[in-house]
């Protein structure tokens, strides 16, 4: 969350100073103190509005990304537009030359749902799949919106003009009453998140399970569904139709990236959305000509790059090094391991290096590394050219590792019935994940066998320094 704060931050002060370079005078500055400073009432109902949006948005679209029907709103928000067109040929055959918002959103609804409900149509009576289902609405009832469109601006007697807003999106003309009405359908989203929380986490991770305890998994997906219409008909006026998916989708796939646990992915999901849709109105009232719509996704794909780059659960940095640091972790142990086994026919003289890419196939710059590592740690010195050796800690260090390794070793032969031959891979694949209780309970489990400060013998063959391997590397 922090993060997303600095990074909103920094979006906008970088924003505003590519805006306040290329306007001259301080008639800039003085805009954006009375942006910060919320002067402005339509700033204030802006803000809010498209605040809430972002939220409620973020919310539903965590739950539709891991039920995998975030695609599902692009469908419902492109069948939205035949409502909107046809509302307003209604109204003005009914004698109403003003548009209604409310008739308008209305009509937006009816449709949408009916294009949804075509799309699961096609699926279950056809052998259409969804992509081609979904791909089927979506642009045959946008295209129909399109058409009506041209149809309502060619009536007499109607103000059409406007109307092309619900396709992009008109941030900047919000109005009180639009803030009224987004706040009331983010409240009634936030409740119901609330209150079908378990439910939703459930039919989102294992909806057969869910059937199989009772639970409506049909009437669930109705209430999900419903929720992502509410979301998706109150954004039209902010972002447009072909935008909304956007506030659906970025916000929940941007949080994924920084937690494995729902409740923290939902909230975070709901914080970035709303965080996007202020950052981006605020830029978008500080540069001219800037379209709010566009300007809000921007911002949100901003922070979706961060967050897949540097979030903490499944971002690309943290991944990386956390595999780089589990590899140099795994080299050590190998490298102690072989100089504990090598040692004991060495001598005190040291082992030659020669001797230990035999032991195991060592890259060049990986056994470098290690041995590096080991003579930070004061672990290991280098005898002579050619020869390195342990040191009294590392000794005792490389006893433990050993013993570690060839514990879970005998445990596989003894009790999972692998081969000796065989057993090597294995251990090597699963002792760098075993926690101090498991070695607890393999200590317990074979006390009887071999006393607790002794080191299980090896059950392959060492190779003799100098020589060729004589079994498999221990």
């Amino acid at each position: 969350m922090r993060v997303g704060l600095v990074v909103a931050a920094v979006v906008v002060l970088a924003v505003c100073a590519s805006a306040g370079a290329a306007q001259a005078g301080g008639g800039f500055s003085a805009d954006v103190m009375r942006v910060i400073r919320l002067e402005d009432h339509n700033t204030r109902v802006v803000l809010l509005g498209t605040g809430l949006l972002g939220a409620a948005a973020g919310a539903v679209g965590a739950f539709a990304l891991l039920r995998r029907r975030a695609l599902m709103g692009d469908a419902l928000s492109h069948a939205t537009l035949p409502g909107v067109a046809l509302a307003f040929i209604v109204s003005v055959a009914w004698g109403h030359g003003e548009r209604s918002q409310g008739f308008l959103l209305l009509g937006a609804t009816v449709t949408g749902v009916l294009g949804v409900a075509t799309m699961h149509l096609l699926e279950r009576f056809t052998r259409l799949k969804e992509d081609a289902a979904m791909g089927i609405v979506l642009s045959v009832f946008y295209g129909a919106g399109v058409a009506l469109l041209g149809v309502a601006q060619r009536m007499p007697g109607g103000n059409a003009a406007g109307l092309e807003g619900f396709i992009y999106g008109k941030t900047a003309s919000m109005v009180s009453s639009d803030a009224v009405l987004i706040s009331a359908a983010a409240a009634v989203v936030t409740v119901a998140v609330l209150v079908f929380y378990k439910e939703m986490a459930l039919l989102s991770f294992d909806p057969g399970y869910a059937a199989a305890r009772g639970y409506p998994v049909s009437a669930l997906d109705a209430v999900m569904l419903g929720l992502v219409v509410a979301v998706t008909v109150i954004g039209l006026q902010a972002v447009g139709l072909i935008l909304m998916i956007a506030l659906l989708i970025i916000p929940a796939a941007a949080a994924r990236f920084w937690t494995n646990r729902l409740g923290v992915m939902v909230g975070l999901s709901a914080v970035m959305g709303a965080m996007a849709c202020v950052t981006g109105a605020v830029v978008s009232a500080l540069v001219e000509k800037m379209p709010s719509g566009a300007t809000i996704v921007l911002v949100a794909a901003g922070g979706f790059f961060v967050s897949l780059m540097f979030g903490t659960a499944r971002g690309v940095v943290p991944r990386f090094l956390e595999r780089r640091f589990l590899g140099q972790r795994e080299a050590r142990r190998h490298l102690l391991r072989a100089m504990a086994e090598l040692t004991e026919t060495a001598g005190t003289d040291g082992v030659a290096r020669r001797d230990l890419t035999r032991v195991r196939a060592w890259r060049q710059g990986e056994l470098r590394a290690a041995e590096g590592q080991l003579t930070g740690e004061g672990l290991m010195e280098i005898a002579r050219e050619g020869r390195v050796r342990l040191t009294a800690e590392g000794r005792l260090e490389a006893l433990r590792v050993v013993r570690e390794h060839r514990l879970w070793e005998l445990f596989l032969v003894r009790y999972a019935d692998i081969a000796p031959s065989h057993v090597d891979r294995d251990a090597d694949a699963i002792e760098h994940l075993i926690s101090p209780a498991m070695m607890t309970e393999l200590e317990r489990l074979l006390a009887a066998e071999q006393p607790a400060p002794a080191i299980p013998p090896s059950p392959h063959a060492l190779p003799a320094p100098g020589g060729t391997s004589t079994g498999r590397v221990p």
